[in-house]
């Protein structure tokens, strides 16, 4: 099997070197390089073709937004994972909206970093519920008692409705089981019903559509 291959963008030269020892000291994860800004964070993405771009929201020249949008864009196999610190939350669902494959908290663990790059090279999403929390509480008078809207939540059963309220709340498919008693892999099937009959990709999707409704 392949290494997944990673590639840092961060503008600070010790987070860089830092999130390089975590990396690739996990295996199965090998860096490939690096970028300071976000203009070369997108040239290094279009030249090594990584599996996952480690993106910093904040960037120099182009921000890590942008540069996410652009990457997206251009090499849609390519996988961004956004990280923000505690006060740029209200940053993440920018960069969710270009694209980004899910986002963590910069003080995150060394094991929660390897984890999510994982998740997100397989294909799934990552969230950081504490993140997901502050951005709730951000804009709360936006979210209400999920009310789906439109032609695609008409279609949505009761049990959906449930676990798509969650999802927007940031919570794991174990976080929802527990909480509606039911097994993971039950909840990973109606999430799948889910995301089909709104027609988004990943969990990341279904939570903006979420945010976008006022639907948590």
């Amino acid at each position: 099997m392949n290494d997944t291959t990673v590639l840092i963008a961060d503008d600070q030269p010790m987070v860089r070197l830092g999130t390089t020892v975590v990396v690739g000291r996990a295996p199965g994860l090998r860096v490939v390089g690096e970028a300071a800004t976000g203009r070369t964070a997108v040239e290094a993405a279009t030249a090594l073709r990584p599996d996952v771009v480690l993106m910093d929201i904040r960037m120099p020249d182009v921000d890590g937004v942008e540069a996410t949008r652009r990457i997206v864009e251009t090499l849609p196999e390519v996988r961004v994972l956004a990280l923000t610190t505690f006060d740029l939350d209200e940053y993440a669902f920018g960069v969710l909206h270009a694209g980004a494959s899910g986002f963590l908290a910069k003080d995150c663990t060394a094991e929660e970093l390897v984890s999510a790059i994982r998740t997100v090279a397989a294909g799934e999403a990552v969230t950081s519920p504490r993140v997901t929390s502050a951005l709730i509480a951000l804009h709360r008078h936006r979210f209400a008692e999920l009310v789906p809207t439109g032609d695609a939540a008409a279609s949505l059963t009761t049990r959906e409705r449930e676990i798509l309220r969650r999802v927007g709340h940031g919570l794991s498919n174990a976080e929802i089981a527990h909480e509606l008693y039911l097994a993971e892999s039950t909840v990973k099937t109606h999430l799948s019903h889910v995301l089909a009959k709104l027609g988004v990709r990943d969990r990341v999707q279904a939570a903006i559509w979420v945010h976008h409704h006022g639907a948590v």
